[in-house]
């Protein structure tokens, strides 16, 4: 059986939270498709073209690991910056560590971003 795209438009959105969640984790480790920044998705490379990039590191991701307590407005508010996010979402990304803040950067991005983010009071972990 075949969905339309309207079926499968309003399938969608008709989601929760947690299902949308686990929709992404799915398209992630089935298809390597990953969300990018702004919620909408990101197609990930033919298996044959990644092989090459693996050899030679050109993207990264920026995670906070760790946020000191007594810097963590000024963290909220560099996350809020680099992110675009709200101040509800930054802050959430802040208490939760341990996720990107950034992902796909290259290297001078991703060195200027830990930068910042280190000024801030974070523990930062490129990977």
């Amino acid at each position: 059986m075949t969905m339309t795209v309207e079926q499968l438009g309003d399938a969608l959105a008709g989601l929760t939270l947690k299902d949308a969640v686990e929709l992404g984790k799915y398209m992630k480790d089935k298809y390597g498709i990953e969300a990018a920044a702004g919620g909408g998705m990101m197609m990930a490379a033919p298996a044959a073209a990644a092989a090459p990039a693996a050899a030679a590191k050109d993207s990264f991701d920026v995670i906070l690991k760790a946020v000191d307590a007594a810097k963590k407005i000024g963290c909220i508010k560099v996350v809020r910056e680099i992110t675009g996010l709200g101040l509800a979402e930054a802050k959430a990304l802040v208490d939760a560590p341990g996720k990107p803040i950034k992902q796909g950067v290259d290297k001078a991005e991703a060195e200027k971003l830990k930068k910042q983010l280190e000024e801030a009071g974070g523990t930062i972990e490129l990977a």
